[in-house]
């Protein structure tokens, strides 16, 4: 289904709702994000409905009356209907700080409502009830919906020169996150912040200075996942911390890599840094990630981006006069475990980002020296559950891949290396897993008493089969016993 046809799908479900709240008097806008992912005809998710001129009992008692209503913020008035995908609200204003006073006030202005909006981008607004008059087949329907957004502060002509600007200065800098808001939409957007947003984010606090407490860890996780997994670039939003000078504070791991130098014959592109996000972007722009074990293949994709901004963090430390990084990778993974933890709070994605940091030069060196089976099967009983070789294999491919520079171009010659890791790993049967032990407990019934002699039997018979490749039941069963 494309992004109209959901969008009409979506609001006449609503349409039953939006009438009700029109009949008690209420004004209903389509508010935030989804109104400037319409005029970019990005993918909608995220629909929100701020209701006017209605108290929050009233609209909750109109909600009421198509389903059971949660109060999913009333402090901020915020109402979600069970079965229905939107967020319902009422203007309000904020106090500043982390625990802010709120204040509900049905009757502000819209212009008002919109000011306390971060970007002008995301201070736009849609009368429902006007769009559910558009005829959904309309030729000229991206014209008149965009003759319909009431944009109080210049955000369509902000989104059409690629600008970010701050809707209210003062009201910008009461809350730190929108500094990474900022980071997240320039990655996410490909928009530049104008000279005056860029002053502010240079300067601005990014703790809370009412209760003079750090900002929640927990909201810039989210930020950076947004960077991550929205971007077709989540350089950009890197390489801005760099130019406003705010890198080095925010992640002091990644900005240690500026500047420091690479084998050209290796490194074309120049720097570690440059690398890092080159190979970032690469890693952002694949497009078979998968499910499988992981549920989820967002999953995946989040652990290998993760691993590649990681994946160098040792060159920091182990560069030599001759521009040599031996011992890099293990190197690494210390530096990648204090990186981590400002950027990311997934424990299980950040103990396997750190094997993958450690193991990501063995795959295409371990093509380059000709490894039989027995390197890839022990190299599999590394990885930590539910790794596997692939997600190793990808960390490789996008490292080789970051290195454009003077005209190279690695990307086919890195891709055919990913494929030929994956059918030595295919063949030597770890390309989803370690090995599954052959011989089991009860091969040994009756001949071992069950406890630590039989335990220690099996780990042996284990390692036999992972350093020989013997998989015959009796043959392990034999070499053990002996």
């Amino acid at each position: 289904m494309n992004n109209r046809s959901y969008f009409f799908s979506f609001l006449a479900s609503l349409q039953p709702i939006i009438a009700a709240i029109d009949s008690a008097g209420g004004v209903p806008y389509l508010v935030g994000g989804c109104v400037r992912d319409l005029v970019l005809k990005r993918e909608l998710k995220d629909f929100d409905i701020e209701v006017h001129e209605l108290a929050l009992d009233q609209l909750q008692e109109v909600l009421e009356r198509f389903g059971h209503v949660r109060l999913v913020g009333k402090k901020f008035g915020v109402l979600r209907i069970d079965g229905f995908d939107a967020d319902w609200s009422l203007p309000r204003r904020d106090s500043k700080g982390r625990k802010p006073i709120v204040e509900i006030d049905p009757t502000m202005t819209l212009k008002d409502a919109c000011r306390r909006r971060d970007i002008t981008m995301n201070a736009m607004a849609l009368d429902v009830r006007a769009v559910l008059t558009l005829p959904q087949q309309a030729d000229d329907f991206q014209e008149q919906l965009l003759a319909l957004i009431i944009d109080l502060y210049g955000g369509l002509e902000d989104i059409q020169n690629k600008r970010m600007r701050a809707v209210d200065i003062d009201l910008f800098i009461e809350d730190p996150l929108r500094f990474f808001r900022v980071m997240q939409f320039i990655g996410r957007f490909e928009m530049e912040p104008d000279a005056e947003l860029n002053q502010i984010c240079r300067t601005m606090e990014l703790r809370d200075t009412v209760l003079d407490v750090a900002l929640a860890r927990e909201r810039i996780y989210e930020e950076f996942k947004k960077l991550l997994l929205k971007s077709d670039k989540p350089s950009l939003g890197f390489e801005w911390l760099q130019s406003i000078g705010r890198l080095q504070e925010v992640l002091p791991e990644l900005a240690a890599l500026c500047g420091v130098q690479q084998r050209p014959d290796y490194h074309p592109e120049g720097d570690v840094f440059v690398h890092t996000m080159q190979a970032l972007n690469f890693a952002a722009q694949y497009s078979t990630y998968q499910e499988g074990i992981w549920g989820d293949a967002a999953r995946e994709k989040y652990t290998v981006l993760l691993a590649i901004i990681c994946h160098d963090l040792g060159k920091a430390v182990t560069t030599a006069p001759d521009l040599t990084a031996h011992g890099h990778a293990e190197s690494g993974v210390p530096v990648a475990k204090n990186l981590l933890k400002r950027i990311a709070n997934d424990h299980e994605i950040m103990s396997m980002v750190c094997d993958l940091v450690q193991y990501h030069l063995h795959p295409f060196s371990f093509l380059r020296e000709g490894a039989g089976a027995r390197s890839y099967r022990r190299l599999a009983l590394k990885l930590r559950h539910p790794l596997t070789m692939r997600q190793l294999g990808l960390v490789a491919l996008f490292d080789a891949q970051g290195r454009c520079g003077n005209g190279f171009d690695p990307r086919k010659e890195a891709q055919e290396h990913f494929e030929q890791f994956m059918q030595q790993a295919e063949k030597a049967s770890v390309a989803h897993g370690p090995e599954e032990p052959a011989l089991l407990g009860r091969h040994l019934q009756g001949l071992v008493p069950p406890g630590p002699k039989m335990g220690a039997l099996l780990k042996k018979a284990y390692q036999i089969q992972i350093e020989e490749g013997i998989k015959d039941v009796e043959v392990l069963k034999q070499r053990v016993l002996e």
